[in-house]
């Protein structure tokens, strides 16, 4: 922070002296509580927050089913879950950030080490008590949740299985949702399996965001971003219920023509589809001809945004239509805040 940008007056935000009163206290509101909460807010990443709703609604609209007050505990789960392993992530690599990204707030001294773990811990408690609340279908799929996210964290981030443990890590928070909502989680499944495919193209991105390297794996993404466009936009196998189906004495059957809901449900899946490709393609296609790490941390955090639309896209797939509007209207509450604090 600079001295124009101090709200008091002085260096770092430090209270200015008054000439009249030199050497006594000067009374006022600049203490340092918001340089902590900026710190932790840093810690945190707090605008990537924005991003995890998503998970727990479109798994409950997956099942057909609408959001109550279990899918509400889900979400609160899912949210202390992403923090406990924000935190956790910050203390396992703070020797590394020590010398890669000394501002952030572990090796900047802003942040004790072990007021990092304490967090970690206490915040993956009260997400599993969250989950627990909404049921035991939701606990059964928040404790391999956590247990994936430690996992990833304390010795997998840096290995080959890294990426794969983080795509698992969200598609289970998306199953965590159907879980929570409906006790049921078998027509999540394809949902999941959507959603941890961007994970896994993201975090792999991501990998190489400090030093750059290789332009491989924002090429890889960019494909990925195709084919998952592509295929949430795709009609499902079965009878298309958008014609006339033709009954055994071959005539038509009238009460199978397509419904203005159905219609409108996928114009808005193709129009949420294009916005999430929208959102990643230009920064993975620049991360591609130039894999510098201000690239590839711009790639990375539009692939982390791009989660959004992702998760309003397969809200909308499902006919959840409020549901994903209700998304959707998260990505640019994001954007905003991602202003103010890194996502990566």
């Amino acid at each position: 922070m600079t001295l124009r940008d101090s709200p008091c007056g002085g260096p770092g935000g430090t209270p200015a002296a008054d000439p009249d009163t030199a050497g006594d206290p000067v009374p006022g509101p600049c203490t340092d509580r918001p340089h902590r909460s900026r710190a932790w807010a840093e810690l945190l990443r707090l605008p990537a927050l924005f991003s995890v709703p998503g998970d727990a609604l479109a798994g409950t609209a997956a099942t057909g089913s609408a959001p109550n007050s279990r899918t509400l505990l889900a979400i609160g789960s899912s949210l202390c879950l992403y923090e406990a392993g924000m935190a956790l992530n910050d203390w396992a690599d703070r020797d590394v950030d020590a010398v890669e990204r000394p501002h952030r707030p572990l090796p900047s001294g802003r942040i004790r080490p072990a007021a990092a773990l304490t967090a970690a811990c206490a915040l993956t408690g009260a997400g599993l008590a969250l989950a627990a609340g909404a049921g035991r279908p939701a606990l059964a799929v928040a404790a391999p949740l956590a247990a994936t996210v430690w996992a990833y964290d304390l010795g997998l981030k840096h290995t080959p299985a890294g990426p794969v443990a983080m795509g698992a890590a969200r598609g289970l928070d998306l199953l965590l949702g159907a879980a929570a909502t409906t006790g049921r989680t078998r027509e999540a499944l394809p949902s999941a399996a959507l959603l941890g495919t961007h994970t896994l193209a993201v975090t792999t991105v991501s990998r190489q965001e400090a030093q750059g390297g290789s332009p491989l794996p924002p090429l890889a993404a960019l494909a990925a971003t195709a084919l998952l466009a592509r295929l949430v936009t795709r009609p499902s196998a079965g009878p298309i219920r958008g014609h006339r189906q033709t009954t055994a004495l071959g005539r038509t059957d009238p009460r199978a023509t397509r419904r203005p809901g159905q219609e409108s449900g996928a114009l808005l899946t193709t129009a949420l589809a294009a916005a999430y490709a929208a959102t990643t393609t230009r920064p993975y296609f620049h991360a591609t001809l130039n894999p510098s790490p201000p690239l590839t941390q711009r790639a990375v955090g539009a692939g982390i945004r791009a989660t959004i639309p992702l998760q309003a896209t397969l809200a909308a797939r499902s006919r959840g239509t409020a549901t994903a509007l209700l998304i959707a209207a998260l990505a640019p509450l994001g954007a905003r805040f991602a202003k103010k604090v890194s996502v990566t």
